[in-house]
């Protein structure tokens, strides 16, 4: 009885409030992952991944989550949900049973408006299991895309061999790059899928020998789930993220940015598919997690890949094949770049076991991870390599675990390489009242910790040689406001590159956000970090360290009529000085707009930008087609701006066109190298066809 009196309640709210909801089952909406992305991390940085973040956030939205089956830490990783939001959502499930509408989350204590909307592409409500021969015939998604694109400018890199001059290397293929992606899945059953992408200035080529198939980068999955004690089994390429991605962390890490609260944790999603067309960072194989009972699963994996590497030509024989560096850039256009390709033979085995503690309360894994190489990898002899991995074999073992006691999430993971390093991250979450959170988190890694597929919080981009302290603190007193912010203190114990002494920084940032309706948003930030480095042009083998500060600030303000048009308006500037150099200043204002009519959907930006040198550059998103991930670097004086079209042809095909263009005031060429272009202007011109079965 209870339960009907909360079923109709959600309902009414449908019904009257202004939700996008129809029907019995909201329709799931398209949603735009560059949005998304920009409002966890409003200033980007040159040395994060976010093709990684993006995919993983795609896999999310992909995949979503069943709330009748989701555990908290699936629907953790999704970075929408406060802890005590979490906490209403399992009580509410618990006590009331299993959610019969996605309706029904406008009765769950603590749930606005907003942030249903926002969780609503994530999730889902099914209430039947079906077989899995049923379950084949009735996929939830069913589509084939194919993207191409290319510079409209000519690159050095495509034009004739130039005899007056001392280069003699083009690129092998021509300007256009090609993408596809097949995918047939159901979710919580099964996902088969196939994507395959050739990179301008690549040819087709057939060496099975290198895991080259065709296209450059070939990539396939054959995935069933939930099959009574057989939870996952995945076939082909595929990530695994366990614990606090000490040991193994599905390739990227949130880090930091405005949502300073949720993103120090790290959820343990077990095996997912890899989709992405990044050449590295992935396993190839078998993998399977199996319910041992109704607390524990085990995973076990084993990976067969080729990887690049450039090989080290002054090593003796008697070592054998020895590799400098593994590549990750996945490039294969030039002679050079193409004798790297795969020929480095990559084989891992791992095990991850997980207990899970009742009524949602924490849990505990251990993984192991064992990598092995057919050729010794030593790097460059040069001082900040000292401690740097060397040898054809390495083992991790890392023990995780996660409990909530109260209001206060406590989480941590430590793990152990085979050279001894060790390497530890350890924090908690607290909810200090209705309109208080705070977070902790501490993390060390020796100079001398090496884990290939770990990537754990921490300022520098892997976890090695890197001390820190991280505080977090979210204030809103109402649905309105919000503040919050950040102060991240790091220490680098041993040498980096173009760091020859160890050295440290801090990092600071406040977020004031103002919500007034459902419509209008503004916020406005001041972000500033120091590091050390080496003082520019000192030849010394020990260059003194010099700080360098970088500072941002932007205000931003967005006006959304839902399914009509949006508006959204941004002034952003920036600084970067050190006590060498003079300060270097840029500033960006750009004006995008959206309009939705019918099936056609138009969108656009004007930018105007000026920067002193390249030190002073400002990255902003745009918005690209779907699947694809756009953050150009703004530098010199100039303008950008970019106009895409979106248009559903029929209930089974949608379009996308996209051209983008950048003009410079002073730049007579761009870029260097064989990307150099003749002029001052670079244009992208983007079109993608995407067929749903």
């Amino acid at each position: 009885m209870v339960r009907g009196v909360w079923v109709v309640v959600g309902i009414m709210l449908g019904y009257l409030l202004p939700l996008p909801l129809g029907a019995q089952t909201p329709p799931r909406p398209e949603i735009d992952l560059n949005l998304f992305i920009q409002e966890l991390f409003p200033v980007p940085t040159d040395d994060a991944n976010y093709d990684d973040l993006y995919e993983a956030l795609f896999q999310l939205y992909a995949n979503p989550r069943n709330l009748n089956t989701a555990t908290r830490d699936e629907l953790t990783a999704t970075y929408l949900l406060s802890e005590a939001q979490l906490t209403a959502l399992f009580h509410y499930r618990d006590q009331l049973g299993p959610f019969l509408s996605l309706y029904e989350l406008q009765a769950v204590p603590g749930f606005d408006l907003l942030t249903i909307r926002r969780l609503l592409p994530f999730v889902t409500v099914q209430t039947t299991h079906l077989p899995l021969a049923q379950s084949l015939r009735n996929p939830t998604q069913n589509f084939l895309l194919i993207r191409s694109q290319r510079l409209l400018e000519t690159q050095k890199g495509f034009t004739p061999i130039d005899t007056t001059t001392r280069s003699r290397t083009r690129y092998a293929g021509g300007p256009y790059q090609w993408y596809g992606r097949f995918r047939y899945a159901r979710t919580g059953a099964y996902s088969f899928g196939l994507t395959v992408e050739k990179d301008a200035g690549e040819v087709l080529s057939w060496q099975p020998g290198r895991h080259v198939f065709g296209p450059d980068f070939t990539s396939f999955h054959a995935q069933i789930m939930n099959r009574g004690r057989l939870k996952n089994l995945i076939v082909g390429d595929y990530q695994m993220q366990a614990g606090q991605g000490l040991v193994m962390a599905a390739g990227f890490s949130l880090g930091k940015g405005a949502e300073s609260i949720r993103t120090t944790y790290r959820s343990t999603l077990g095996l997912r598919p890899y989709t992405s067309v990044l050449e590295a960072g992935y396993f190839r194989g078998i993998a399977a997690t199996v319910a041992l009972n109704k607390t524990m699963d085990l995973t076990a994996l084993y990976s067969a890949v080729r990887r690049d590497a450039s090989l080290d030509a002054s090593a003796s024989d008697s070592l054998g094949l020895v590799v400098s560096s593994l590549r990750t850039a996945g490039l294969h256009r030039t002679p050079s770049e193409q004798a790297s390709q795969g020929i480095i033979p990559e084989r891992n085995t791992g095990l991850h076991w997980l207990y899970r503690m009742p009524a949602q309360r924490g849990q505990l894994g251990l993984t192991t991870l064992y990598t092995q190489y057919e050729a010794s990898l030593r790097r460059r002899e040069v001082p900040y390599n000292y401690y740097e991995f060397r040898g054809k074999e390495n083992l991790v073992v890392g023990l995780h675990g996660n409990y909530r006691w109260q209001n206060i999430h406590f989480f941590g993971e430590g793990a152990r390489s085979q050279s001894g390093g060790l390497g530890g991250v350890g924090g908690l979450i607290a909810a200090l009242g209705k309109t208080l959170d705070f977070t902790l988190l501490l993390r060390h890694y020796d100079r001398h910790f090496h884990s290939f597929y770990g990537n754990s919080f921490g300022e520098g981009t892997r976890p090695i040689n890197e001390t820190g302290t991280y505080w977090g603190l979210r204030y809103a007193p109402n649905r309105r406001w919000q503040l919050s912010g950040f102060y991240d203190r790091f220490q680098f114990p041993w040498l980096k590159y173009q760091v020859n002494a160890p050295s440290d920084g801090f990092d600071y940032l406040l977020h004031a956000q103002w919500v007034p309706s459902k419509r209008f948003r503004t916020y406005a930030l001041f972000h500033e970090k120091q590091r050390q480095r080496n003082e520019p042009g000192q030849s010394e083998p020990m260059a003194p360290l010099v700080t360098t500060v970088r500072r941002t600030v932007l205000i931003n303000a967005e006006y959304n009529t839902p399914l009509r048009y949006s508006l959204r308006t941004r002034v952003q500037a920036g600084d970067f000085s050190h006590q060498a150099a003079p300060r270097s200043v840029g500033w960006t204002v750009l004006q995008d707009a959206s309009w939705h009519w019918r099936q056609l959907e138009l969108s656009g930006r004007m930018a105007l930008f000026s920067t002193d040198s390249y030190d002073s550059r400002q990255y902003v998103y745009e918005k690209d087609v779907l699947y694809a991930f756009s953050l150009p670097a703004y530098y010199d004086k100039g303008t950008r701006h970019y106009l895409m079209a979106r248009y559903v042809l029929n209930p089974h095909t949608r379009l996308w066109l996209r051209w983008s263009q950048t003009r410079f005031s002073d730049l007579e060429t761009i870029g260097s190298g064989l990307n150099e272009i003749q002029g001052n202007t670079r244009s992208e011109l983007k079109a993608q066809l995407m067929y749903l079965f």
